[in-house]
């Protein structure tokens, strides 16, 4: 009998997950199931885990997918506590602006400043920040390739619920994301907010762009697992659960920090995760601290901790995407460059502009240019393809209200001109002007908006500010930084801005005086250091190899000795006199630190130049000369040429070749100009050239005609003689030579074989033939003692 039990026991499970399981009318629905630690409960798990029906799973807890009878057949087991829907998790909205060119040199949001980054050093104290998302690009993926903004020396990561590698992006939400947090402050991109922070990467996301709460609370674990000490998370959705919230608790008990978006739709309706107590809730702001329009404003309890706590700018934030997957837009009219935003369609396009109205109908005069189009009436999708169909190559749409706006084409684009947005104040200007580049190109930075993208703003801000006080715990930092935000809207907390916007510097300085903060890291003063080129009194200073133990040098100041100053990092300097002189430069780092350090210079008064050596050699062959260039200059190099031929010809090459027209003498001038701007000038008067006397064919005489003579009448009627006429081309023939043939043969077979017939003198440009045949053809060629010339056209009586 004992042995029985495990038998009957699993065809009970067995038959309990067939029945969840099985294929029905009815989807299943994915749930949280929680159980206490009983063995029935255990060993009901067990059995799922090995059917491999189980997707997450928690100490007490785990997820799967149920139909009703599944879900009401599981109910009735021993140890299973609850039952709840696993709600669909969502990233945020965003709206796609345009991209700008960070490629060429480093970029700073708007958000940096706004959130007071740039005045607080990171530091090296272990904090990580966990981005729970859609992946990062850190190999190809979905939409691009690997971003090189990040220090991928300090990214860990975990995969989760079938997703893929954290490292291949889902799409680019996780990596623009990512970016906003920990970018790299390099020499190009983009600057996160905690630049080269480690941080830990939980890919949810589906391949539909999605996941569930229970993959949120497996995640938190993970995140707890890895390090972390602040969670990201720039996704929401509707439905609250206990499994979710329970995990972010557990994560902030244990001395967390957990901030997630409000929500982008603009209600009072409140998203989860962001709305549990143990989560901040973060709202946005656009660069004028007004805030989003899009931003979610729930109601707030009486603690204020399931609404919005904290705001951050999160509108047109530029930030990392997968290489590939963002957009750069350039507009260049009449040489001055627009600020634009990119609509779509990849491509360049440069042609004459066209006034294209309001874009309503096709017109024919935007063949092959640039159609300039205001915004109004129709969509931008219709505008750009009635552009299109009048055979344009480009489009810009400028606004008719007061800046510049975000559009797209629409789900369906039918078009493939590459088309931008331009603000209502450059729309006249446009119009008038004559011609235009439109350019837009894939890149690996975008502009994104949505509470997604301040979440990670203040999420970096956190982690910026903790890495200076790693005694305090998230609860000391979540309080900082409320306590310490910018007022805005109402005063006091209010539920659109929360307590104001995030402020690093402000929360920097509250917790220098807080219990956990004590005393803040004593900053170490920078190093200066330059180098110095002279040449004559002038001087060239370097000071890049001054150093800072925070890389925050943000000034160099220099004095150079003879009563003039300047800053700067490289800059070049002349002096007055010659002499010694003792150089200076001052380097402050953002904490008003600063360190000096001097050289002795000597400079002399440059040698007087000397003046350059003209000279030149020349050889000619009938009329075409080669001229070669002797000239030298004892003390530089000669810089330009100029030569002057005798016959209006002249030339600014080295060694020019020059043809003359005719025979005789000229006079060449070659003058040369060294690079000290001294001169000196060389004149042959005696270039003569002759023309060549080889003597020449004839030209070919034109123009061969022949009049006949005939005797009878009619069919009867025979031609007695041919008098032939043509035109003399040459001067120089001998005389002409008369060929004739006889047709013979019919159709494919006929021939006519030339040979010579007669001969007459020079300047005779007439042969009578008073022996002529039938079918006979003529033709005449001069000839001299070079040669013969080319035929007349053939003639037949």
């Amino acid at each position: 009998m004992n042995n029985s039990l495990p038998i009957l026991k699993s065809i009970c499970i067995a038959s309990l997950i067939a029945m969840g399981m099985s294929v029905q009318a009815e989807a299943p629905e994915r749930y949280i199931v929680k159980h206490d630690k009983s063995p029935k409960a255990n060993s009901l798990k067990k059995e799922f885990k090995n059917k491999k029906r189980i997707k997450v799973e928690g100490d007490d807890w785990f997820a799967i997918e149920l139909d009703e009878a599944g879900k009401k057949a599981l109910k009735t087991k021993g140890g299973i506590k609850s039952i709840e829907i696993d709600p669909k998790r969502f990233p945020m909205a965003i709206y796609n602006d345009s991209a700008g060119d960070p490629n060429v040199t480093q970029v700073t949001p708007y958000g940096y400043f706004q959130a007071q980054a740039d005045q607080v050093n990171l530091q090296s104290s272990g904090v990580k920040v966990c981005v729970i998302d859609s992946g990062i690009a850190g190999k190809q993926g979905e939409t691009g390739g690997r971003n090189n903004d990040f220090d991928w020396g300090v990214i860990t990561g975990d995969n989760d619920s079938g997703t893929g590698d954290w490292d291949a992006d889902g799409g680019p939400h996780g990596t623009h994301v990512a970016g906003t947090v920990g970018a790299e402050d390099n020499n190009f991109g983009v600057i996160g907010m905690a630049p080269g922070v480690p941080m830990h990467i939980i890919k949810v996301f589906n391949d539909a762009g999605w996941g569930y709460s229970s993959d949120l609370a497996h995640a938190a674990n993970l995140c707890a697992a890895a390090g972390a000490n602040v969670i990201n998370m720039s996704l929401g959705g509707g439905g609250a659960n206990s499994t979710e919230e329970n995990a972010f608790e557990n994560f902030v008990a244990n001395d967390g920090l957990v901030l997630a978006a409000a929500g982008n739709s603009g209600n009072s309706i409140r998203s989860y995760p962001a709305g549990y107590d143990a989560i901040v809730m973060v709202g946005a702001v656009d660069a004028d601290n007004n805030i989003a329009s899009f931003s979610q404003y729930p109601s707030c309890n009486t603690a204020g901790t399931n609404c919005v706590e904290l705001s951050a700018g999160g509108v047109s934030t530029l930030s990392t995407v997968p290489s590939g997957g963002g957009v750069n837009a350039s507009l260049v009219a009449d040489g001055t460059t627009y600020s634009v935003n990119a609509m779509e369609n990849e491509g360049n396009a440069t042609a004459a502009t066209y006034n294209f109205g309001l874009g309503n109908a096709t017109d024919n005069g935007a063949d092959g240019k640039i159609c300039i189009i205001e915004r109004g009436n129709i969509s931008f999708h219709d505008k750009t393809l009635n552009c299109e169909n009048s055979g344009g190559i480009g489009a810009v749409i400028y606004n008719n209200q007061a800046g510049n706006f975000n559009g797209t084409l629409g789900a369906t684009n039918n078009t493939s001109i590459p088309v931008v947005s331009a603000a209502q104040a450059d729309g006249p200007a446009l119009l008038n002007s004559s011609t235009a580049t439109v350019d837009v190109t894939g890149s690996a930075y975008d502009y994104f908006s949505g509470t997604s993208m301040a979440t990670p703003t203040a999420a970096g801000v956190a982690a910026l500010v903790w890495s200076n006080y790693p005694d305090c715990t998230g609860e000391d930092i979540r309080d900082a930084l409320k306590a310490s935000a910018e007022d805005q809207g109402s005063n006091g907390p209010d539920r659109f801005y929360g307590h104001g916007i995030v402020k690093a510097k402000a929360a920097y300085d509250f917790l220098a005086t807080s219990a956990c903060g004590g005393t803040p890291p004593v900053n170490e003063p920078p190093v200066a250091s330059f180098s110095a080129t002279c040449n004559d009194l002038a001087c060239d200073f370097d000071a890049s190899g001054s150093t800072d133990t925070n890389n925050n040098i943000t000034s160099y100041a220099w004095d150079y000795g003879d009563g003039n100053t300047d800053s700067g990092v490289s800059r070049s300097h002349t002096f007055s006199e010659a002499g010694t002189y003792s150089v200076t430069l001052t380097v402050t780092d953002s904490d008003g630190a600063s360190d000096s350090t001097s050289q002795t210079v000597t400079v002399n008064e440059p040698v007087p130049n000397v003046s350059p050596t003209a000279s030149f050699t020349v050889y000619c062959t009938d009329l075409d000369c080669t001229f070669t260039d002797s000239s030298s200059d004892s003390d530089g190099t000669i810089a330009s040429h100029s030569w002057s031929f005798g016959d209006g010809g002249s030339s600014t090459s080295t060694n020019p070749n020059h043809s003359y027209a005719a025979e005789g003498t000229y006079t060449v001038v070659l003058t040369v100009t060294d690079d000290g701007g001294l001169t000196d000038t060389f004149t042959n008067e005696e270039v003569t050239v002759t023309a060549s006397n080889t003597p020449q064919v004839p030209a070919a005489p034109t123009n061969l005609t022949a009049n006949s003579v005939k005797e009878g009448k009619g069919k009867k009627a025979t031609i007695i003689s041919v008098t032939l006429n043509w035109t003399d081309n040459a001067d120089n023939e001998d005389g002409f030579v008369v060929e004739r043939c006889i047709e013979t043969g019919k159709g494919k077979s006929k021939s006519c074989i030339f040979a010579s017939y007669a001969t007459v003198g020079a300047n005779i440009a007439t042969y009578t033939d008073t022996n002529p045949e039938s079918n006979v053809k003529y033709r005449v060629k001069a000839f001299n003692g070079t040669g013969d010339s080319a035929y007349t056209n053939t003639i037949k009586p």
